[in-house]
């Protein structure tokens, strides 16, 4: 079995329900305040080592208060490895505003991610093998995700790449990717595609070996290299809160594949990860515990 290391952001998560998205220029009142460890980095850490796999998690936090919140709260999750580095800046944070229906929009902070270097990423990917999974995000610099998925591709690993936030070119490190993972939006920024569809067939001609678009409500299809396109059902629920969703189904996943059940079982158990989040409030909050997800594991593993 192999291990799941991910280098990204962790931060603090500042949650508000909003009736609405504000106009340009209005004050808008929220409700139900909540503040809560996350970050797409930290999250998804913390979704894979809850499935069970090895996980090395490294990042960057501020000298501060939120950086010591944050801190504490990685050292309860028994990851296998976790540096903080700790950056001159204040620790990271993000704003979710969350719609009643569940959707949500995020305004992030990302000083500390983009401080870690393009030479803290080689170092971070040099200690992949050939079982791993190496997990990256859209968080750290162009050049430093750019540095970290060569490192491992070198090494052999799978390589992995959520590119959210999408503040950089992604084009770039596609052919650096077996499997890239993007929403609906995400997919048609990156390839001007609006039917997921043709943009997953899109990302896989830009150089992905394997692309996942998740469609929220409607599941998730996936394309390859040579063309192959499936539609995988969602799991019928009742969605509470979006936030969490695509870090849950992006640490299972990964984590699913360290564990070598396949990339099939991998991405069903991810939607059934990511249907428990949707049907809670918050990000880090929602994340499924331990044993639910070794209740979806073991359900798999007996099909």
């Amino acid at each position: 079995m192999g291990q799941v290391l991910v280098l990204g952001n962790a931060g603090l998560d500042l949650t508000l329900q909003v009736p609405r998205l504000p106009e340009k220029g209005e004050t808008l009142l929220g409700d139900s305040a909540n503040s809560a460890p996350g970050g797409k980095g930290l999250n998804q850490a913390v979704a894979a080592a809850r499935t069970g796999a090895q996980v090395v998690f490294h990042t960057a936090i501020g000298r501060d208060s939120q950086g010591a919140e944050i801190g504490a709260a990685l050292a309860a999750e028994g990851m296998t490895e976790l540096e903080l580095h700790q950056a001159p800046y204040s620790s990271d944070f993000s704003l979710l505003m969350v719609l009643p229906d569940g959707e949500n929009s995020i305004v992030s902070m990302g000083s500390c991610a983009a401080a870690l270097t393009e030479e803290t990423a080689e170092i971070f990917s040099a200690k992949a093998n050939a079982a791993d999974v190496v997990l990256l995000q859209g968080n750290l610099t162009q050049a430093s995700t750019l540095a970290a998925l060569a490192t491992a591709t070198a090494r052999g690993a799978t390589t992995l790449l959520n590119p959210a936030p999408l503040w950089w070119d992604v084009g770039p490190l596609l052919p650096l990717c077996d499997i890239v993972v993007t929403n609906r939006g995400e997919a048609e920024a990156i390839t001007g595609l609006s039917e997921p569809t043709e943009a997953a067939a899109a990302l896989c001609r830009l150089g992905a070996s394997m692309a996942i678009i998740t469609l929220g409500a409607g599941g998730c299809l996936t394309s390859d290299c040579e063309g192959t396109t499936r539609h995988y059902p969602p799991v019928r629920i009742r969605a509470i809160d979006t936030t969490g969703c695509g870090d849950t189904f992006c640490g299972v996943f990964a984590a699913v594949l360290a564990m070598g059940l396949g990339q099939e079982t991998a991405i069903n158990l991810a939607q059934g990860a990511a249907a428990l989040t949707a049907q809670r409030r918050g990000a880090f909050t929602a994340l499924p515990s331990r044993d639910e997800l070794a209740v979806l594991v073991a359900r798999y593993r007996s099909l």
